[in-house]
């Protein structure tokens, strides 16, 4: 396989953890949503964690996206 080949595709394969994060982010606020609707008054307490978790998934997005851009231009 050509070199140049196997970059594009690693690099391919590395930017699918970009969607990944993003349906994470939709689940960890979905999740919170329903949660918040069921028990209005429990949901202050829980907002914090739905934005560590939600900053969690992102900056894995973020590190899958460093990876793909360091399989294209460095490697």
């Amino acid at each position: 396989m050509d070199p140049v080949a196997a970059k594009w595709i690693g690099a391919g394969l590395a930017a699918i953890g970009m969607g990944v994060a993003a349906v994470g982010v939709g689940t960890i606020f979905g999740n919170f949503l329903s949660g918040a609707l069921r028990n209005p008054s429990a949901a202050d307490g829980q907002f914090g964690r739905a934005f560590i978790g939600a900053a969690l998934a992102e900056g894995l997005g973020i590190f899958a996206f460093l990876v793909a851009i360091i399989l294209l231009f460095v490697v």
